[in-house]
């Protein structure tokens, strides 16, 4: 059987990355978005969404299910998005009806970046946002559902002026921040190398034991976690 993957937010800061990597792993890739990246190659598969109040739509178009692997990557902020409910339309709704759709079609892995400090009882709104987020996720019935937990993403943020203030502000302390801190900025290579390396683990799991369990599986991945996954020993 041939290996699929779809992805949505693949041409922000962590998608972009996560889309060169899966390149090299799966026999088809599904991109939707509003543009399409820069360097397309022949396995990728291109799905132009002007809106994605239309997603549903749009994937109803489109093959995929028990041999198909989902990954999001898709958010923004509440500067971007201009207010609490469009930056909740983007961060819950459309993940969540992205799920619910691929769901729908078979898919039975789902793969989903969200945030450190994730909590729906949270006081602060973005990390409320993130914490509904995953559980309704958890809801919707995927054998293997992973929700990563990163920090503070380092790479150029287009348009996100307090990031890119934070990292310049980290780079001059970073030697004085420890390895191990859990909340130590993490690069967005590593992210997406963390989603592809777990993606890549779980299907080899499956294919050495030949059978598919069936049992609901939630995992989540701290950032403390993926930066273990991905040091490089010298």
């Amino acid at each position: 059987m041939k290996r699929k993957a779809i992805v949505i937010g693949a041409t922000g800061l962590v998608g972009k990355k996560l889309v060169s990597q899966l390149n090299f792993m799966y026999d088809s890739l599904i991109i939707v978005a509003r543009k399409p990246p820069k360097h397309m190659s022949a396995q990728m598969q291109f799905y132009q969404l002007g809106d994605f109040n239309n997603l549903e739509e749009t994937l109803g178009n489109i093959s995929i299910g028990p041999d198909t692997d989902a990954f999001s990557c898709l958010g923004t902020t509440k500067k971007q998005a201009g207010s609490d409910e469009d930056f909740k339309r983007i961060d819950y709704d459309y993940n969540l009806n992205f799920a619910k759709a691929c769901h729908q079609k078979g898919v039975q892995r789902f793969f989903i970046l969200s945030a450190l400090g994730a909590d729906a009882n949270s006081r602060f709104f973005y990390n409320r946002v993130k914490g509904e987020l995953e559980e309704s996720l958890a809801e919707v019935g995927f054998n293997e559902l992973v929700i990563f937990q990163p920090s503070l993403l380092l790479g150029k943020h287009k348009g996100r002026v307090l990031e890119n203030t934070a990292q310049r502000a980290y780079k001059l302390i970073a030697p004085l921040v420890p390895k191990t801190m859990r909340s130590r900025p993490i690069e967005a290579e590593r992210v997406a190398a963390s989603m592809a390396l777990t993606a890549q683990n779980i299907y080899e799991r499956h294919k050495v034991s030949g059978i598919e369990d069936n049992k609901k599986k939630v995992t989540v991945i701290d950032n403390k976690q993926m930066l273990a996954m991905t040091l490089l020993k010298s």
